[in-house]
């Protein structure tokens, strides 16, 4: 049996979900560092950012990025008991789906000039003649996503985590790979070949790798549009599609009101939001993704204990790791994006611009791991209304701030914004949840935050006084050079620290590195 088609435990699971959001962050941080090397923070990299808006709102629209945790609930119960009735379900969903992707993608490629002026209105109109181009070339890729993720929703019931994992990697790859041969080769300008590579990348890596392999191990489709289970799916699936909520928007308001913060905003807040994602990715979006299947499991056998133990366990150490981790990339932030953006047409004046957005970005950090472990409790438990309503109308509450106090302050007004409605977001699902469940999920999570927090301090410090003085002693020479000896040394002195520091102090944190430690001194 291969890696592909072999089933997981929770925790091989995470490995290979963490392996490939590593992978796939730096993959997406190579792409970017491509682009900026190539275009800067100019008005062809605002463009391309910009381009993804309506894409993006389309697949919210369709509760692409849930349907997986929508679809799940009810197939395990589904097939557990009717099989054949189950992949009928399945083939009902798969075909409404495909049919709204098609319709939506054709009306947005019709009106890509109106949507154009709403999504970016900061840009001139030569500049949304290009926008145009290029949403109408990458809007074709929802098809794949929205699809896909019903295929891969079959995976994650299989508990097979190697496909979904690659799906991201292969994306990331075919955009890359696109974007520097097509223009090389002269068959296309600027910035289109990467808007090329969003397709074939989606195309490839999210249904027709996923579709391969849910076939290989067992597939029955006939495209059908009505099945008794269709009702209870669009309830669920339904406050997803309506609520446009905080975390689902972040990006695009991002680029949206950046347009209107002048030239290279979109770029800027993009390339600062890709580097912050990055701590979140690997902390959080794993353990999300690997603990979700489990979660629905345990509820389905009534183990309301079991369930929020796993989750409960899972926020203790997202919250716990990912705080060190924003901490010394914030304290690092003008080596970490120097080193990975500094060149070509980014000069060293947008790297000063950048520097204070990507530190504002990681105060985020927290709240985005709170926010992808806590919102899957809530779907788990087939609750898609609470994390879908209170969202929406925080969305309806910070459009206004964004406009009128953010944009004057610029770019920096604009992320602080964002950390703002992801802090409140966060607080109004703890506060729900602490007042239907009570606090079993969130006990300890405070002081192990704490704790880890402290652990990180001495590191940290030690590290940015060493990061500044070679710097100093290098930087003006070779900048990028100073960057990554900085990042090394400071990163060297954090593992040095933090991990003896956090195995005294919050051993839960590092369970798996303590137990084998262990075993090394007993052989």
């Amino acid at each position: 049996m291969s890696i592909l088609t072999k089933k997981q435990g929770i925790g091989m699971a995470a490995l290979l979900l963490a392996a490939s959001t590593i992978l796939s962050r730096l993959m997406g941080l190579v792409r970017d560092k491509v682009i900026s090397w190539q275009f800067g923070a100019g008005s062809e990299s605002d463009i391309y950012f910009a381009a993804f808006v309506v894409p993006d709102i389309l697949n919210y629209l369709l509760a692409g990025g849930f349907l997986g945790i929508t679809l799940m609930p009810l197939l395990a119960r589904r097939f557990e008991e009717n099989e054949a009735d189950g992949w009928k379900f399945f083939s009902s969903v798969l075909t409404w789906m495909a049919l709204a992707a098609i319709a939506l993608t054709i009306i947005a490629m019709i009106f890509a000039a109106p949507l154009s002026r709403l999504v970016a209105p900061g840009l001139a109109e030569e500049k949304l003649l290009r926008l145009q181009f290029f949403m109408r070339i990458t809007l074709p890729a929802q098809f794949f996503f929205l699809t896909g993720s019903c295929v891969t929703a079959i995976l994650f019931l299989r508990k097979q985590f190697a496909v979904p994992a690659l799906a991201p990697l292969i994306y990331n790859g075919c955009i890359i790979a696109f974007g520097v041969a097509l223009p090389a080769l002269g068959l296309v300008q600027g910035m289109t070949g990467y808007c090329v590579g969003v397709v074939a990348g989606a195309a490839l890596g999210t249904l027709f790798l996923p579709l391969y392999m849910v076939h290989k191990g067992g597939l029955s489709f006939r495209p059908n549009l009505a099945h008794p289970l269709m009702k209870r799916f669009i309830l669920l699936a339904l406050p997803l599609m309506l609520g446009q909520t905080i975390t689902a928007l972040d990006e695009q308001f991002l680029r949206i009101f950046g347009s209107l913060a002048g030239d290279g905003s979109v770029s800027l807040l993009n390339y600062a939001k890709r580097v912050a994602m990055v701590p979140v990715a690997l902390v959080g979006q794993a353990a999300a993704l690997a603990s979700y299947p489990f979660l629905v499991s345990l509820l389905a056998k009534n183990d309301r204990d079991g369930f929020a133990q796993v989750l409960g366990r899972a926020i203790r150490t997202g919250t716990g790791l990912i705080l060190p981790l924003a901490v010394w990339m914030a304290v690092l932030a003008p080596s970490t994006f120097t080193f990975l953006f500094y060149g070509g047409r980014m000069a060293g004046d947008e790297i000063v611009r950048a520097v204070p957005l990507l530190q504002l970005l990681l105060c985020a950090s927290p709240f985005w791991v709170l926010l992808e472990l806590l919102t899957r409790g809530y779907y788990a438990q087939t609750d898609t209304i609470t994390p879908a309503v209170s969202g929406t109308l925080l969305t309806l509450v910070f459009l206004p701030v964004y406009y009128f106090l953010a944009v004057p302050y610029g770019a920096a007004g604009i992320a602080l914004t964002s950390v703002a409605s992801l802090a409140c977001y966060s607080l109004v699902l703890i506060l729900i949840w602490l007042k239907r469940e009570g606090t079993m999920v969130f006990a300890g999570v405070a002081g192990t935050a704490l704790r880890s927090l402290l652990c990180v301090l001495p590191g940290t410090v030690l590290g940015f006084f060493i990061d500044g003085a070679i710097r100093r002693a290098l930087g003006a020479d070779s900048p990028i050079l100073a960057a990554f000896l900085g990042l090394a040394c400071a990163g060297l002195v954090l593992l040095l620290t933090y991990v003896p520091l956090c195995l005294r102090f919050c051993p839960e944190l590092l369970e798996r590195l303590k137990a084998r430690l262990s075993r090394k001194k007993t052989a």
